[in-house]
C-alpha cells in the first residue's frame, strides 16, 4: 500500500500522487501572531511535521511552507489594547510561536513567509482577478465577487451558496453580502500600503493564496491547516486562486481541534493552555507525544490525566532505548516494522503506528530478559527510526539534552549513582546482602531502578 491521505475537497481518502515525481510540496496555514501560543495552535504544526517526516522517510524531497499572518484586525486590536506598536506586538508573538515549534521538535519550514513581506504578490493577484471579472473595487476596498464564481464556490466546504455568511463586518461598497474582502481601505492610525485602488492592507484570505503560489507555484500538492479554517478561509483561498486561473492545491488536509470540556480551545473562551504553562508540567518530548499520538483528524480532549498518561508512556519508550544503549554500547537507526508502514500510509494513522512501536518494545524487553542482546538492539534500532518519523527519537540530540536537566546535573547524578552502586557491589562481594539490598532500595526510592546483568548493574530512571 502506498500513502493515502484524506482529502477534504473530495471527502475521500485518496492515494497520494505528487505533481512532480519525488517532490512533495506543502503549504500549511501558520499562526496569526496575536498572542502566546497554546497547545491548540501548535497541534497543526506538529501534525504536518509528522507528514513531512514520513514523506522524507519514504524518499521524497519535501518543500514545506508555513506562513506567518503578521497583519490582521486581531493583531491591531491587541496591540492597541496593550499600547504597543502593531509590528512590535506581531514580532514578539511570532518569536514565541517559533520558539514553541522549535521546543516541540518541528523541523524548520523550507520557507517562513510573512504576509507583510508579500504585498506586491497580493496586488498582482488582485489585478488578475479584476481583469477576469471576479473582483471589483469600491470606495478604497476590493472585493471578490462570489456570484461570478458561483458554479465552483462551496465545493471544498460544502457550503450552499444561498447560506453563505462570510463573517465580515458590513460594508457599503459590497455588491453582494456573500462577497469577501481582498483589500481593506486605509483607516486612520492603521498600517497601510499603496495600491492602484488606494492605500490599505490585505484581507486574510488573499494573503495565503499569494504566498502559497509565490513559493510553490500555481499548482502544488498539499494545503493543510486546522479544521476551523475550511470555511471561510480555505474556501475563499480556493475560489480566488481558481478564479485567477491557478489549479492551486491537489489535496486538502485538515487536523481536528484540541478541546477542553467539549469546546474548541481558543483565547475567546478563556480555556487556553499556553505552551510555557504546559512545559512546566511536561518535557517538550512528552508534550509532543501527547499531541501527535492521536489521529490528526480526531478531536483531542485535553485533560491533566491524559497528559500524565502520555508522559509515563513516552518514558517507557525512552527507558527501553536507553537501557539497550547502555547495555549494548549504543543503538543506531534500523528498519521500521511493516505494521508501522501500513499505519502511516493509511492517512497517517499515528495511533496504530504508536502501537507498532510499543509492540516492538515488548519484543525487545523480552529479548533483554532472555539475555538476547542482538535481538534487543535490532528492536531498539527499529524503535529509534519509527519514533524519529514521529519526531520523538529518545536519542535525538534535542531530546537527549532534554532528558536530564543539564550536563552538570547529569554528571553529578551519574557520579552519585555509580558511587552507591560500587558500594552495593562491594557489599554483594562480601555477602553482606542486607547492606546491598538497603542500597538498592535507597536508589529505588530516589527514582533509580537497578537491574543486575551479566555485564554488571544497569541503572535507569523510573517512569513517572
Amino acid at each position: 500500500m502506498s500513502l493515502h491521505l484524506h482529502d477534504t475537497a473530495t471527502r475521500t481518502t485518496r492515494e497520494f500522487h505528487p505533481r512532480c515525481d519525488g517532490v512533495a510540496s506543502i503549504y500549511v496555514c501558520g499562526a496569526t501572531v496575536q498572542g502566546v501560543p497554546h497547545i491548540g495552535h501548535v497541534r497543526s504544526g506538529l501534525n504536518f511535521d509528522v507528514l513531512r517526516r514520513w514523506l522524507r522517510h519514504t524518499g521524497y524531497d519535501v518543500r514545506l511552507v508555513r506562513n506567518v499572518t503578521d497583519i490582521d484586525d486581531k493583531i491591531i486590536m491587541k496591540a492597541d489594547e496593550a499600547g504597543r506598536p502593531w509590528w512590535e506586538w506581531a514580532a514578539t508573538h511570532e518569536r514565541a510561536f517559533e520558539k514553541a515549534y522549535d521546543q516541540l521538535g518541528c523541523l524548520p519550514p523550507s520557507a517562513l513567509p510573512r504576509a507583510t513581506g508579500h504585498i506586491g504578490q497580493m496586488v498582482e493577484l488582485i489585478q488578475r482577478l479584476i481583469d477576469k471579472g471576479h473582483a471589483y473595487s469600491a470606495g478604497g476596498d476590493v472585493y471578490f465577487s462570489v456570484g461570478s464564481f458561483s458554479e465552483e464556490y462551496g465545493r471544498l466546504s460544502g457550503q450552499r451558496l444561498d447560506e453563505v455568511q462570510q463573517g465580515e463586518s458590513a460594508a457599503g461598497g459590497k455588491r453582494d453580502p456573500r462577497d469577501f474582502t481582498l483589500w481593506k481601505g486605509a483607516k486612520p492610525g492603521e498600517p497601510s500600503w499603496p495600491t492602484p485602488w488606494g492605500d490599505g492592507r490585505p484581507g486574510w484570505h488573499l494573503e495565503c493564496s499569494a504566498m502559497a503560489t509565490y513559493y510553490l507555484g500555481g499548482e502544488f500538492d498539499i494545503h493543510g491547516g486546522g479544521l476551523d479554517l475550511v470555511f471561510p478561509h480555505h474556501e475563499n483561498e480556493l475560489a480566488q486562486s481558481n478564479a485567477a486561473g491557478d489549479p492551486f492545491a491537489r489535496y486538502w488536509l485538515h487536523n481536528a481541534w484540541v478541546t477542553m470540556s467539549g469546546e474548541k480551545m481558543s483565547k475567546s473562551l478563556g480555556n487556553t493552555m499556553s505552551i510555557p504553562a504546559v512545559l512546566q508540567r511536561a518535557r517538550a518530548s512528552e508534550l509532543r507525544y501527547y499531541l501527535v499520538g492521536p489521529h490528526y483528524r480526531s478531536t483531542l480532549e485535553f485533560s491533566e490525566e491524559a497528559l500524565q498518561e502520555a508522559i509515563s508512556t513516552y518514558r517507557r519508550i525512552e527507558s527501553f532505548v536507553r537501557r539497550v544503549a547502555q547495555r549494548t554500547g549504543g543503538v543506531e537507526h534500523g528498519d521500521v516494522c511493516p505494521e508501522f508502514v501500513a499505519a502511516m500510509d493509511d492517512d497517517l494513522s499515528t495511533p496504530q503506528a504508536v502501537a507498532a512501536v510499543h509492540n516492538t518494545i515488548r519484543e525487545g524487553n523480552a529479548a533483554l530478559d532472555n539475555g538476547d542482546d542482538q535481538t534487543a538492539r535490532t528492536a531498539a534500532a527499529s524503535v529509534r527510526t519509527m519514533t524519529d518519523v514521529l519526531g520523538l527519537d529518545p536519542l535525538a540530540p534535542q531530546w537527549a539534552e532534554e532528558s536530564g536537566a543539564d550536563d552538570g546535573a547529569r554528571r553529578a547524578l551519574t557520579e552519585l549513582v555509580d558511587g552507591l552502586l560500587e558500594q552495593r557491589q562491594k557489599a554483594r562481594a562480601e555477602r553482606d546482602f542486607a547492606t546491598a539490598d538497603l542500597l538498592r532500595d535507597r536508589l529505588l526510592a530516589s527514582g533509580v531502578a537497578v537491574e543486575d546483568t551479566p555485564d554488571g548493574p544497569l541503572w535507569t530512571l523510573k517512569d513517572g
